[in-house]
């Protein structure tokens, strides 16, 4: 009874708007970070690895040397520091970043431009309405 109960609960918390809203923004989130990772690894990475002479994601830094049999077969991975793909990661974060404030000034813009047009519409509105009133008020008097 109480799983009933709970379900129910479930499903009014989920029909909510802001809940629909935040699944669809993560939705479209994750579709934006895998074009910005693309963007990253497919584009920008490789042509900063032809003007570095070379490949960025690869570089690293060995802290512990691998470890060798006779052959030359590893027998340890080496430790590495591959800060390579840290750098990779900080350009991705940051297009990311501009890409959201680019985003949120346009927004902001817009809604700036929404609330003038309104509190210019109110005004006209309002002024239109007292002189309206004032015609009426001339009438009767007369």
């Amino acid at each position: 009874m109480h799983f009933m109960k709970f379900f129910k609960e479930f499903g009014e918390f989920i029909k909510k708007g802001n809940v629909l809203d935040l699944a669809i923004g993560m939705i479209i989130g994750t579709a934006f970070n895998k074009i910005v990772s693309s963007l990253v690894n497919d584009i920008i990475m490789p042509v900063i690895g032809v003007i570095c002479k070379v490949n960025v994601t690869e570089l690293k830094a060995t802290l512990v040397p691998a470890v060798l049999d006779e052959e030359g077969e590893i027998v340890k991975a080496a430790v590495t520091l591959n800060y390579g793909n840290f750098i990779q990661t900080i350009i991705d974060f940051l297009i990311i970043a501009l890409s959201i404030f680019v985003a949120l000034k346009v927004i902001m813009a817009t809604n700036r431009k929404l609330t003038e047009a309104t509190e210019f519409v109110k005004e006209k509105t309002t002024h239109h309405k007292e002189e309206e009133a004032l015609e009426e008020k001339k009438e009767e008097e007369k």
